[in-house]
């Protein structure tokens, strides 16, 4: 879907956005004014072959993004022209396995995904000083814990691994040629030391891999990589365009709205649900399930804590009632007393296990108190 365009004046200096969701693929293209001047949507699937298992092929990242910048070059050709750097952000903690040709070999393992529960065990297990040095617990979402499960149950698959990459830094190797991945994302793979903003060795070598496994690590700020010229000629951008390192999602949002100092933040109700704090020092507390990252800027970090389920349970319940899309359950709940709400069934988000603060791969969603009085305005009034 391509947005309208916004009335932007005087011409000028471009950037251009590109954001890897779960459910989609977005560009912003915005002016040195912060003027937006178009928007790309291209919608993603999500494969869940077995129980617990969230999948998804990077090739189709990478066709989504083709075909949106494509739509975006016949739209803005002058604009795309002006465009002088390209963020990067995207869905954190994904497994993109890379062979020696950088050839993806097998599906990309998610970050909703719960099926290593038991690596996480034994991470915890075999690793001690773990929550110390990455600030987190070893939960399923995380990337090491998904090496290790293929360490464990796809052995010819993991002898042939060469690179790992998260689903952000798979579009830039795509783009650029460069394996390079920002700190604020790279601190969500359990391999780093989160005090010391680098890789662990520690770490590494439980997972069976080491730093040659690992992209170069830069600042979200940074310069992360140079869009191909094949690319900036097939999009009419000028050469040498700057990739940033970027950010996860989170973080890149943070800086979006201007959450860059200790004490500031935000909730987000995307796929997740998120509450994000701004930190000017390392502050962990693993044992709430809480997350302790490095922020997309130098000299910061951040707190967070995550619901595996947010808007995506209320996608959830819009297809199980019928109605054509979440807005359209939105506006019939909204039709209810404010006796019905009360009445109104209790959910229990857990459709894809949870994070925070349980940290339980394998807790599960409820509808209860339904009676015969209840409707889907009444089921989607209680997963709102």
């Amino acid at each position: 879907m391509l947005s309208r365009d916004f009335a932007v004046g005087g011409g000028g200096l471009m950037f251009l956005g590109i954001d890897l969701g779960t459910s989609e693929l977005k560009l912003l293209l915005l002016s040195q004014a912060h003027q937006v001047v178009a928007t790309v949507r291209m919608p993603l699937t999500v494969s869940r072959p077995y129980p617990m298992w969230s999948e998804q092929t990077p090739a189709d990242w990478w066709q989504a993004l083709v075909a949106a910048m494509d739509r975006l070059a016949q739209s803005h050709p002058k604009a795309l022209a002006e465009v002088r750097g390209i963020g990067l952000s995207g869905q954190m903690h994904g497994a993109v396995l890379l062979d020696e040709h950088d050839a993806v070999l097998r599906p990309a393992i998610l970050w909703n995904d719960g099926r290593s529960a038991a690596q996480c065990e034994a991470l915890m297990r075999d690793v001690p000083e773990l929550t110390v040095l990455t600030g987190n617990l070893a939960m399923p979402g995380f990337t090491a814990p998904k090496l290790q499960w293929v360490r464990e149950h796809e052995p010819e698959a993991f002898a042939r691994t060469v690179r790992v990459l998260l689903p952000k830094d798979f579009l830039r190797l795509m783009l650029t040629g460069d394996a390079v991945t920002d700190l604020s994302d790279a601190f969500g793979t359990l391999w780093l030391d989160v005090a010391r903003r680098d890789s662990s060795d520690r770490l590494l070598q439980a997972t069976g891999l080491t730093r040659a496994h690992m992209p170069a690590l830069v600042e979200g700020s940074a310069p992360g990589g140079t869009l191909r010229g094949a690319l900036a000629r097939r999009w009419g951008l000028a050469e040498g365009v700057v990739v940033a390192g970027g950010g996860g999602d989170n973080a890149a949002s943070a800086v979006g709205i201007g959450a860059v100092e200790a004490g500031q933040g935000f909730v987000s109700l995307g796929t997740s649900g998120v509450i994000f704090v701004v930190s000017d020092a390392f502050r962990p507390n693993p044992q709430s399930a809480m997350h302790a990252f490095c922020h997309a800027l130098p000299g910061r970090w951040h707190q967070m804590s995550v619901m595996l389920s947010a808007a995506s349970a209320v996608d959830w319940v819009a297809r199980m009632t019928g109605a054509a899309d979440a807005a359209t359950l939105v506006e019939r709940a909204a039709t209810l007393s404010a006796a019905q709400r009360a009445c109104a069934p209790l959910f229990l988000p857990y459709l894809s296990g949870e994070r925070t603060p349980h940290n339980n791969p394998h807790a599960q969603g409820v509808l209860f108190g339904l009676t015969h009085e209840h409707d889907a305005p009444a089921i989607g009034w209680a997963a709102l």
